[in-house]
């Protein structure tokens, strides 16, 4: 299942230049890593190491400390200027550790963490059932996936807007959450749960939006991308264009946020209905900050 195609190198240099921003404009992405750390709440779990996926800058850091004190945390993206900020999150005592690496190629031994979680990554992966695969891997046996990501209703108003002025692909597409589940299946995840809530950022001008998608990084960075610099003409043509959605003198940016957690089965299976044996061997290419 695909995503994508996501141009990986394009999207970790935007992230990397965001970094020195991010968490100024990231008011979404911060309510969504609450709304999916109170889900912790419910949900016994005493993990000896937890895995941020897709860590950013580490706002999630702090809030699975408190949750679970003994734990070690370990921050992992792609964009190693985004974990030069995550590594001072926490209590001097108990940094997190950082790697920067690629989700969709864990350098982590199989079987090596008890909970991994992720706040809106998953939708910059080009092989999604392949990312559930690695955190399948490195899960041990009752250990639990927890995450968000975006539904294909986000941004829409977008979309449309630029729908109207030029007809190019601007927006990063995104996968309904009943193919995200159809993913964890395929992954052999055990009790796989899906729900999605819409949230919606309103503003008084479309171009605060695009500022703040480019501060944050998150630029289109689909293959299919139009490569050439875009004009006044055209942005104001956008700008025009998305009037159209302007309700109570405000003009909204909807979010479909997709939540979901699953399980690692207590035993592994093969096709044949063979338990496979845990092994402890590393994959991917990655470096520790």
């Amino acid at each position: 299942m695909n995503t994508g195609p996501i141009d990986k190198n394009s999207a970790r240099r935007s992230f990397d230049q965001a970094a020195d921003g991010y968490d100024g404009a990231a008011v979404l992405q911060r309510e969504m890593a609450d709304r999916m750390l109170e889900r912790l709440d419910y949900v016994r779990l005493d993990p000896r190491l937890v895995l941020d996926l897709g860590a950013g800058t580490g706002y999630a850091i702090e809030g699975l400390q408190k949750r679970y004190r003994r734990a070690r945390i370990l921050a992992l993206d792609f964009a190693l200027a985004m974990l030069h900020r995550a590594r001072d999150r926490g209590s001097w005592l108990n940094r997190p550790r950082c790697v920067c690496a690629d989700v969709e190629a864990l350098p982590l031994a199989d079987a090596s963490v008890d909970l991994v979680v992720s706040n809106a990554t998953l939708q910059w992966c080009n092989d999604i059932q392949g990312t559930f695969g690695e955190c399948l891997r490195v899960l041990r046996p009752g250990g639990l996936l927890m995450f968000t990501t975006f539904g294909p209703d986000t941004l829409w108003e977008l979309r449309d807007a630029w729908a109207a002025a030029d007809g190019h692909s601007h927006v990063s597409p995104f996968l309904d959450m009943h193919d995200v589940g159809d993913a964890l299946v395929r992954a052999r995840f055990a009790d796989p749960v899906i729900d999605a809530e819409r949230l919606t950022v309103t503003y008084d001008k479309a171009g605060e939006l695009m500022r703040d998608l480019k501060v944050l990084g998150a630029h289109n960075s689909t293959s299919e991308r139009s490569r050439g610099l875009t004009s006044r003409r055209r942005l104001a043509a956008v700008e025009q264009a998305y009037e159209t959605h302007r309700r109570n003198g405000r003009l909204p940016a909807s979010y479909e946020v997709v939540h979901g957690h699953a399980w690692a089965p207590e035993q592994r299976q093969v096709e044949g209905g063979v338990a496979v044996p845990i092994s402890a061997i590393g994959r991917g290419r990655a470096f520790e900050l």
